[in-house]
């Protein structure tokens, strides 16, 4: 018994030797075709355009100005050569790096909330602009921007498949068009074009070190040309450059090609993020995978039956305590399911928002309170000045109706009538995002029926107004692209005219009590906004003409009205009543068709 327990161990041995053995040999194959096909050389790419960063960055102290400002100019560009690969590989130090000069809060819904002062190039660009120079704040932000780059250079290790390749260069086509070419990163300099034709230049290097995946090399030639094509266009001055044809042709140009190639690679990717595999417009509903916002993936069959037993039960009264308000009594069709009010009744504090386009959010209600659309449903149902009604009596009323019970035991295979329900209304409010207005049929080429003001409005909007620096182009939210995976809040100081004040509402603050959060809101949707007056989270603006009023006033603090932790990035926007005219003429152009 002995011996046969002594050979069973020895024979165990053995198979797991040649186990591990064959499992090494199977990840040095598959990291040596990785290799082959050129992760080696973009890697050798990352790793200089992170030294050269690094390098000219520390050669900032100490210097005359002059010369700090020469190689603040030569840290940057390099940065941005960088940008493509570490904004795919390493999405959280990207951000880090690239972010505002503003106090980032994080940690507030796990109770830890951490207030930590901005790094990165933003913060070194301002802080080098601005006179007198603050010596002591502008060689510490180089000191920790750069050994953040230091830290990232030394863990390095590039294992990218085609797939990964493919997911690269289409997350930088979008950055370009939605945040490159908007002065989003550029904050003083305003270089934001030639910028980003620093980060075409890498896609090209990226795309040639890809050669021996081609087919056919004039598709990889069509490419080249067209990068190139785009980096010419980009040599233009900030403030006239024309980012509508861009996108409409160059943009689009681009993603067409890069779907050819994907195919001609035979790519098969292993999931979906939340830019979709197959689109060519960044205005079109094809763009966004909507699964990608909701934790919910497990209950996409029937979906369409879903929504219709959703609509059904957004329309109901029942679902209220005194039976007298259903999701439609705020949110009403017509105006973009809004309600045409300041506030709903005197028990509300807040002006109703639109649901259209709500299913591109990562934060729910405007302090963003909630994380998902079903939670949103709980937290009406229990607003005191809502439905004012349990979950439970919800399931109870809607359990009783022979049509709705029915329906939920038909179309939800499991026992959770309480999220059952919550999925079927927030299916509903999912479909409620087109992307069929006169702008985006525009944009897309389907119609040529676009003013020259509407277009100049648009080019003003995603440039010199600094519109799109926080409502974010496709949806024109607050949910930064390329990865949307976080819906920004921001402070711009909306006032209380009748107190001559800030408004009292101080927003985020009165969740967690953090002091840094005073006055914030989420960025909403401007899209269908022709509809959706009165504006503002108290409805304090009755017209667009005074939205564009107020931020062109610089917020609240141009108001005289002062808020520390404002986040406008600009102090006023000095536009003249012509180009206000414009942008308001191109934001009547994203309503929807069915409104």
């Amino acid at each position: 018994m002995t011996k046969i327990l002594s050979q069973a161990k020895t024979y165990l041995c053995v198979c797991l030797l040649l186990l591990t053995i064959g499992c090494k040999n199977k990840n040095e194959k598959e990291y040596k075709s990785i290799n082959k096909n050129g992760s080696e050389e973009i890697e050798k790419l990352y790793l200089k355009y992170l030294t050269n960063t690094i390098t000219n960055l520390d050669s900032i102290k100490g210097k005359p100005i002059n010369k700090q400002k020469e190689h603040y100019a030569l840290a940057r560009k390099s940065f941005k050569l960088l940008e493509p690969i570490l904004g795919y590989t390493d999405k959280d130090n990207y951000k880090s790096l690239n972010a505002p000069n503003i106090i980032i809060v994080k940690g507030e819904v796990s109770r830890d909330t951490r207030v930590l002062k901005p790094i990165g190039f933003q913060v070194i660009e301002e802080t080098l602009y601005e006179e007198p120079l603050d010596v002591k704040v502008l060689n510490k932000a180089i000191t920790v921007t750069s050994n953040r780059l230091k830290l990232i250079r030394k863990n390095v290790l590039l294992k990218l498949n085609d797939y990964h390749i493919i997911w690269l260069l289409r997350s930088e086509i979008i950055r370009i068009a939605t945040t490159g070419i908007t002065g989003f990163d550029s904050p003083v300099l305003n270089q934001s074009l030639k910028e980003s034709s620093y980060a075409y230049k890498t896609l090209i290097d990226i795309i040639k070190l890809k050669e021996e995946n081609f087919t056919s090399k004039s598709l990889l030639n069509e490419f080249v040309k067209l990068i190139e094509t785009a980096q010419q266009k980009l040599n233009h001055d900030f403030d006239s450059f024309n980012r509508f044809s861009f996108i409409k042709t160059q943009t689009a140009n681009q993603l067409a090609v890069l779907l050819k190639i994907q195919k001609d690679w035979k790519v098969k990717f292993p999931f979906e993020m939340a830019l979709s595999h197959e689109f060519t417009s960044v205005f079109s509903k094809e763009m966004l995978n909507q699964d990608y916002f909701t934790d919910y993936l497990s209950d996409t069959t029937q979906i369409e039956e879903k929504m219709i037993l959703g609509e059904e039960l957004f329309n109901d009264k029942s679902l209220s305590k005194d039976y007298n308000m259903a999701c439609a009594t705020c949110h009403i069709k017509e105006l973009a399911f809004t309600d045409g009010k300041r506030t709903f009744d005197k028990n509300q504090t807040r002006n109703t928002p639109t649901v259209t386009y709500a299913a591109y959010q990562k934060g729910f209600f405007m302090d963003s309170r909630a994380g998902s659309l079903e939670g949103q449903v709980v937290g009406v149902v229990k607003n005191h000045n809502e439905f004012n009604m349990t979950m439970d009596s919800v399931i109870s009323r809607v359990m009783n109706i022979k049509k709705y019970k029915k329906q939920i035991e038909t179309l939800y295979k499991n026992k959770r009538t309480d999220f059952n329900i919550r999925h079927a209304i927030a299916t509903y409010i999912r479909t409620l995002n087109n992307f069929n207005s006169k702008f985006d049929k525009n944009i897309r080429g389907e119609e040529n029926t676009l003013t020259q003001e509407e277009e100049k409005g648009f080019n003003l909007f995603m440039g010199k107004a600094l519109c799109a620096t926080c409502h974010f182009a496709p949806v024109f939210n607050g949910t930064v692209p390329p990865d949307f995976n976080d819906t920004e809040l921001e402070a711009i100081g909306v006032p209380n005219l009748e107190k001559k004040a800030l408004s009292d509402d101080l927003g985020r603050y009165n969740l967690f009590k953090t002091e840094e959060r005073k006055h914030f809101f989420k960025t909403p949707t401007i899209r269908n906004i022709e509809k959706t007056a009165p504006y503002m989270h108290n409805g304090v603006y009755t017209t667009l003409e005074e939205v564009m009023d107020f931020y062109n006033k610089g917020g609240g603090n141009g108001l005289g009205f002062h808020n520390e932790y404002q986040t406008l990035p600009f102090d006023n926007l000095q536009l003249s009543e012509e180009e206000i005219a414009s942008i308001i003429a191109f934001m009547k152009t994203l309503t929807d068709k069915e409104y």
